[in-house]
């Protein structure tokens, strides 16, 4: 570990460090990439997720830099039952079961 990976990690731990906030509508998805010691380094980084996700054939892609601890890095709103905004979602799964 160097001392960049050391400083990320304090950084993170009091809530300081910056990170990549990327929403999707399709799959209704949050992820988090970080941490980063400045918001410089994420926004630099921020192309290559969003590549990735695009590859993967997400839709609805949002980029956002913040500085936040984020206690998941990857959200599933669908898988969790979640609009995206805390509550539940109310969706009928007529004759599907999971």
């Amino acid at each position: 570990m160097n001392i960049q990976d050391i400083w990320s990690s304090a950084l993170h731990l009091v809530g300081q460090a910056w990170w990549v906030e990327i929403t999707t509508e399709r799959p209704h998805c949050t992820y988090y990439f970080g941490p980063f010691t400045t918001a410089v380094e994420a926004d630099a980084a921020k192309a290559g997720y969003v590549e990735d996700l695009e590859a993967e054939s997400a839709q609805g892609i949002q980029v956002a830099i913040k500085r936040c601890k984020p206690v998941q890095i990857t959200i599933d709103y669908e898988a969790n039952g979640q609009d995206g905004y805390g509550s539940t979602s109310k969706t009928s799964m007529s004759g599907q079961f999971g």
